[in-house]
């Protein structure tokens, strides 16, 4: 495939239109996108039931885990029993955290989760609970039927924006609003 773009630090925006409902307002991360498909994690839909304590505790770690965000995240509907943290790239475990770009990684090792709870960790983190997965090409089909916006990822939308705020954070980055968007699509 001579024209594939990567996806991979990308912010994906929900379109209002969005079938799904576990992806209504959701902006996600892209963390890898090949030609093989694509991987990323929901950032601004936190569980609400949970709190980030009640997943470290069958692990024997404490409430207090450094700089991770106290609640963890609906990362997507994949392998929901697994744990993904999308940190600053100021750290890097022994095994198993893969740099996205200059302003994050994601780490899947518990060695992480111990770091945090030690205060060695990054600056940065937030805990997201399964990830969106794309089969070879699904991603760009979605994009085509009007089911996505893409723009580049920031670090201040990430890590430092209230929840409810990012979806619209990177809508703007576009230059738009909520307003300018139509929750159908058509063809001209």
């Amino acid at each position: 495939m001579d024209d594939f773009q990567s996806l991979a630090a990308k912010f994906l925006i929900a379109m209002p239109g969005m079938q799904d409902p576990r992806f209504a307002h959701a902006l996600v991360l892209m963390c890898e996108h090949t030609a093989g498909g694509a991987m990323g994690l929901i950032i601004n839909k936190p569980v609400p039931a949970l709190s980030v304590s009640e997943v470290l505790k069958p692990m024997g770690l404490g409430p207090d885990c450094g700089s991770l965000s106290h609640k963890p995240y609906f990362g997507g509907p994949v392998e929901t029993g697994r744990g993904f943290v999308l940190h600053s790239p100021d750290y890097v475990a022994t095994a198993g955290t893969h740099k996205i770009k200059d302003f994050a990684a994601m780490t899947t090792t518990p060695e992480i989760l111990e770091d945090l709870s030690q205060n060695k960790g990054p600056e940065k983190a937030l805990l997201a609970l399964g990830y969106a997965g794309w089969g070879p090409g699904q991603i760009e089909d979605e994009i085509l039927q009007n089911g996505w916006l893409t723009v580049d990822a920031l670090p201040r939308i990430i890590f430092d924006m209230p929840d409810e705020k990012k979806w619209e954070a990177a809508l703007g980055l576009l230059g738009i609003t909520p307003q300018h968007l139509s929750g159908t699509s058509g063809r001209a």
